[in-house]
């Protein structure tokens, strides 16, 4: 792969995809090697900071997943234009593997092979090559494909060829936090704020929309295009402005003054379908809408400051930013009944936490200590944390060894939790004993029913066989389920943002037997994961179910991203007792002892 010294986040990110992808296809037991790589990558590709500018720095540690051998390797990249070592693990593979594991579904193995097979060496025409091989039927006689194989890969080709470049909601947010922080240095910003969907807090964003109220746009114009971050000034008018940024990224600004930016406010932040409907709704009583506010036909302009105020004339409650997709919030707003949404301070522990407690799971181990994951929790407010390392690699261990690996892991948890119970007025969260199981392909759990009588609780997910057909694939997770000490369903669709779809689950069934059953379905508030996505966090409130909003963290500098997790929630319509972890510690650990 070309290196250079000025690479963007991106193509780092891409290059350090590549180095996992050929780790992954050379002999010998290399799948931490793998997962750190991976972990790097996508830590550096969701960075709102540029790499290299974190670098030059010195502070390529503040990233987390970058550890001290990749941060050394990133030195050598930015200091040479080169890597020897990466050189090393990628020159026995063709260059076209690189670029067909970019293809959603295709992975190292399958891109080796097709490369092969197909006799397709070149980076820069290796996804044309394959589509033409596809369209001409040669792809069902390499072996181990298939026609449905065939199907899938013209498929993702075309998914491929069509994704626009959008951002993961984390990465749009930091974006956007630091320009809204640049723009309050100014005098002449009285607010500032995001804008479209992001400010709706979708899983996905296009360009960071900026809006900023203020009596003196040129002033405001002008210290916006000074923004440090910026790689060039794409356009400068009277009040509005566009800026690229060093990973590529653009930023749009508009500039409204304070005494109709509510307006502005307001239509910006859409969604299309819900100005819509509100249009609909506001020339049914005679008025017309517009950025700059509301008038009566024929009659002067009504000005409006904030978003409050510009619903409620119209004789709505305020409807928030979240719940603004063209539904039906506009009817609850008429009869204020639209739900008191779940805060993020509200939130009182998380329950999805890798730490450095090394079980030898057969996934990837977190990087914190307790110590570490508590002071940040404690820094949060959180009374609890739920610590859930992977379950010991099954074909690594023995059952024995699997049981010695919990009761080690159950000793370090409780000496913790012993040693900090009275330390005066410092409150140290409490340490739940847990483990993220995983949903083995035929409904069974990967972790003995011995080992699972030493935990104060566990979740299950699925990591494998995605592809099953939904009737097996639900009876797969109600039998993982089916366990008192299984307290939820861990990211339940197993989606990836951008590179994987989530599994198909007959969701009534999983409701059913969750309601019954008192199991929580979770909200994983990880960057590409966002899951369960907002629509199923409606139905599943619809049929009753109790929701959790965890963050999946593998280092305690993850815990931030409960905000993400809470953004969903929010989206999908739920309030403070919809979600467990908003129970004090008192209620959470009456709740852990219930056995159903």
């Amino acid at each position: 792969m070309l290196m250079h010294k000025n690479m963007t986040n991106l193509e780092v990110a891409e290059l350090l995809r590549a180095v996992a992808a050929a780790l992954s296809l050379t002999i010998g037991d290399n799948r931490f090697r793998t997962i750190a790589y991976e972990r790097a990558a996508d830590a550096v590709e969701h960075s709102s900071s540029e790499i290299k500018d974190l670098w030059d720095d010195g502070k390529l540690s503040d990233l987390a997943g970058i550890g001290e051998s990749i941060a050394s390797h990133l030195d050598e990249l930015f200091r040479t234009g080169k890597v020897a070592h990466f050189q090393k693990i990628i020159k026995p593979f063709p260059s076209s593997v690189f670029e067909l594991i970019r293809i959603p579904g295709i992975g190292p193995k399958n891109a080796l092979k097709l490369s092969k097979a197909l006799k397709i060496t070149q980076a820069n025409t290796a996804v044309s090559q394959l589509e033409k091989a596809a369209a001409a039927g040669l792809i069902v006689h390499i072996e181990g494909f298939g026609e449905d194989s065939q199907s899938a890969i013209i498929k993702s080709i075309a998914e491929f060829r069509g994704r626009s470049r959008r951002m993961l909601l984390p990465v749009a947010q930091e974006i956007a936090d630091s320009v809204i922080e640049w723009l309050s240095k100014s005098p002449h910003v009285k607010r500032a704020d995001p804008l479209g969907s992001l400010r709706r807090q979708a899983s996905t964003v296009g360009d960071v929309d900026i809006s900023a109220a203020s009596d003196n746009s040129a002033a405001v114009i002008e210290h916006f295009g000074r923004y440090p971050k910026k790689s060039r000034v794409l356009e400068a008018g009277q009040h509005t402005s566009s800026l690229i940024l060093g990973n590529g990224y653009q930023v749009d600004l508009m500039i409204q003054p304070p005494d109709s930016y509510g307006s502005l406010l307001q239509h910006f932040t859409g969604s299309k379908h819900h100005n819509i409907l509100l249009r609909e709704f506001a020339l049914k009583k005679g008025y017309s809408l517009s950025e700059y506010g509301i008038r009566k036909l024929s009659k002067s302009l009504t000005k409006f400051s904030d978003e409050e105020s510009f619903y409620n004339f119209l004789g709505l409650q305020y409807i928030p930013p979240e719940l603004r997709e063209g539904h039906d919030e506009i009817r609850f707003a008429q009869s204020n009944s639209l739900p008191e949404l779940v805060e993020l301070d509200d939130i009182k522990g998380d329950f999805q936490i890798h730490s450095n407690i090394d079980v030898e799971p057969g996934h990837d181990l977190g990087e914190s200590s307790l110590t570490q994951l508590a002071e940040t929790a404690e820094s949060l407010n959180y009374q609890y944390l739920g610590i859930t390392e992977h379950n010991p690699s099954v074909s690594g261990h023995t059952q024995k060894q699997i049981l010695n690996l919990i009761k080690h892991k159950t000793e370090l948890v409780n000496v913790f939790n012993t040693s900090h119970e009275n330390r005066g007025e410092k409150r140290v969260p409490y340490i739940f004993n847990g483990l993220e199981i995983d949903i083995l392909p035929d409904g069974t759990r990967a972790l003995p029913e011995s080992a699972l009588d030493l935990l104060d609780f566990a979740c299950v997910s699925i990591h494998s066989s995605f592809r099953q057909g939904r009737k097996e694939i639900t009876a797969r997770v109600l039998r993982a389920l089916d366990h008192p000490k299984i307290r939820f369903f861990a990211h339940p669709t197993a989606r990836l943002l951008g590179s994987r779809e989530g599994i198909d689950l007959e969701w009534d069934q999983i409701f059913d037997f969750c309601l019954k059953n008192n199991k929580w379905l979770e909200i994983n508030g990880w960057p590409n994961r966002l899951d369960l996505p907002d629509t199923l966090v409606r139905d599943a409130l619809k049929f009753g179910i109790k929701l959790i909003v965890d963050t999946d963290s593998h280092s305690h500098k993850h815990l931030k991203y409960m905000r993400y997790g809470v953004s969903v929630a929010r989206r999908g319509w739920a309030k403070n007792y919809d979600i467990i972890n908003t129970l004090s510690l008192t209620e959470i650990k009456k709740l852990i002892k219930t056995k159903k």
